[in-house]
């Protein structure tokens, strides 16, 4: 379980937003939702270690802080470096065989089948730098699968996607969720949120609403637009 208390995140000790109270259940998939500057993306990082909390604290339990696979938006990735798609998921591998390390079998395996999943298999050898927008996400999805890390952070993962790619990297999230995995994942959709997350968290000026997603967000428009205050329920 991870416990929020009076937390306020936020960049060099100023804060954004108000503080939050609550707690994600281990093994439990929240989305995470609200206006652009509301402090979504700073939360994750926070949530992810990269950056302090500006007051209170996160509490992992007894066993601390788990492994924790980290995805940013697409605009924080640089394509130009000389990596194929295979290096790059192959990092994933990292925390268990070290930087310098070879990469053993069962590792290789466990590549290849994280490539298959996504249907990248094919072009395991392509360079990053040619990647169209849903392929390079594919490659990033590739890459946390082989991480297997408990508790997975996604910034904006179907930004820039088309819709095919989006309902398949939205399966490869779920089948996480059945492992037992707990994932947070900042969205703006909000259809998608209500048909997929049971959880939502939304960061509002006033006061964050924590709780099922089908009450936070309901009613939904059909056009999915961003979220407007007078639609806010208690929950």
């Amino acid at each position: 379980m991870i416990t929020l208390r009076n937390l306020l995140t936020g960049y060099q000790g100023q804060g954004i937003g108000v503080s939050l109270d609550g707690c994600f259940a281990s093994g439990s998939m929240t989305a995470i939702v609200g206006a652009n500057g509301s402090g979504k993306s700073t939360l994750l990082k926070t949530l992810a270690g990269l950056l302090p909390p500006v007051q209170g604290a996160i509490s992992f339990g007894q066993a601390g802080r788990p492994r924790v696979s980290y995805l940013p938006q697409q605009a924080e990735m640089d394509r130009q470096f000389p990596l194929t798609v295979f290096d790059v998921v192959a990092m994933g591998c990292w925390p268990t065989c070290g930087l310098l390390r070879r990469i053993h079998r069962a590792q290789q395996a466990a590549i290849w089948q994280a490539l298959t999943r996504v249907g990248l298999e094919a072009l395991s050898h392509r360079a990053i730098s040619t990647l169209s927008g849903g392929q390079f996400q594919r490659m990033l999805f590739a890459r946390l699968l082989v991480q297997e890390a408990p508790l997975i952070l996604l910034d904006e993962p179907f930004s820039g996607i088309d819709k095919p790619t989006c309902g398949m990297l939205m399966t490869v999230i779920e089948q996480l969720h059945r492992q037992g995995r707990t994932i947070i994942v900042v969205l703006h959709d909000n259809q998608l949120v209500v048909e997929h997350f049971p959880q939502t968290l939304w960061l509002t000026p006033e006061r964050p609403v924590w709780g099922p997603s089908a009450q936070v967000l309901a009613p939904w428009p059909e056009s999915a637009a961003p979220l407007s205050a007078y639609r806010l329920q208690s929950v």
